[in-house]
């Protein structure tokens, strides 16, 4: 295919896909759709041919339900359309808001508020404490996950209301799970926000870190069709009550394959620490045939954007931490050891 294969006209791309030119133009607002400008006096763009391909292509998926159940075991090709978050070119949406600039300009309470309603609109919305008003002092002795999944059926049996399905309830009772979930992490009462509970009981020295958390909620809300995303759904579409779409979602983010990963990416780094530089850790590990925990996202070729956002953000509040010399060795033997699949800016660290 020639350079100028590569692209499709305005015209071309919007019958390609079978929508109007408007909407195309409101997908490449979107980054979903790359374009250029062409040469010459003319002001028309061009738009890449394989970004208008795979675009189709997802739409005939979700068109054919059976044909996407065929391959649903093939990585990137989930069997359910999510209205919630769109993951396309290195980018992704909540219902449509460029999540990266949702962290950095609204609370978690609003964003949740979008993926459960559809707006910002958190009126009536976030309780002032969970269903289950004093905690079990042996949650304290758990593990996190652990300890959300003891405490959610506990908290279950005392919210009749969880029981009310309508599109008005479903949300209050979410509220209140994350609520809980909250007080169970923190160990003490949630209070303004869900992020100033986490910043007051974790780093209460540190308020800054405020920031730094409720973007760390928002950019960690949903994840499209992931591994605890699709079970949660599945449950709820059983009818299932809130509580136990969320234990069922917490069942699936234990597999080492998902939110267990992060246990290999702590070991991992702890192994950095010890050895005598980052390089020797990462070589050792590729000697060993081992992957390196942490870097390589499928769904991110070009680096995951909401850990360079957090990278960023951490960086520029607090700039004198000694962490900061470990993560900049870290990343840069990775990237001359692999650095095909990795592209991360250095200056953000």
């Amino acid at each position: 295919m020639t350079h100028e294969q590569q692209y499709l006209t305005a015209k071309e791309a919007a019958n390609r896909l079978g929508i109007s030119v408007a909407t195309l133009y409101a997908y490449v607002s979107r980054g979903l759709i790359r374009s250029e400008g062409t040469d010459g006096k003319s002001r028309a763009r061009r738009y890449r041919r394989e970004d208008v391909d795979a675009l189709r292509q997802r739409k005939e998926a979700r068109r054919n339900p059976a044909q996407a159940v065929e391959t649903a075991l093939h990585f990137g090709a989930p069997v359910l359309t999510s209205a919630i978050t769109l993951i396309e070119n290195g980018r992704f949406y909540y219902r449509g808001h460029d999540v990266l600039t949702l962290a950095q300009s609204h609370p978690f309470e609003e964003v949740a508020a979008l993926i459960w309603r559809g707006n910002f609109d958190v009126e009536g919305l976030f309780p002032a404490d969970s269903a289950l008003s004093v905690l079990p002092p042996f949650l304290a002795q758990l593990p996190p996950i652990e300890a959300f999944q003891a405490a959610l059926p506990l908290a279950a049996v005392h919210d009749w209301a969880a029981y009310d399905l309508t599109a008005t309830a479903v949300p209050q009772t979410g509220a209140r799970i994350v609520t809980l979930l909250t007080a169970v992490a923190t160990g003490q009462p949630v209070g303004d926000t869900i992020a100033a509970a986490l910043q007051q009981a974790w780093t209460p020295q540190q308020p800054a870190a405020h920031a730094l958390l409720n973007a760390a909620l928002i950019l960690c809300a949903d994840h499209e069709l992931n591994v605890s995303s699709f079970t949660a759904r599945c449950v709820a579409s059983a009818a299932g009550n809130p509580y136990g779409v969320v234990l069922a979602g917490l069942a699936a983010l234990q597999g080492a394959k998902h939110g267990g990963y992060t246990e290999r990416v702590e070991a991992f780094l702890r192994e950095v620490e010890m050895s005598a530089d980052a390089q020797t850790a990462v070589l050792s590990r590729l000697r060993r045939g081992e992957g390196i925990p942490g870097f390589g996202h499928r769904l991110y070729p070009q680096g995951d954007p909401r850990a360079q956002l957090l990278l960023q953000m951490a960086r520029e509040m607090f700039p004198d931490a000694p962490l900061w010399a470990l993560v900049e060795e870290l990343i840069t033997a990775v990237y001359q050891s692999i650095g095909v699949y990795v592209t991360i800016d250095l200056s953000l660290v």
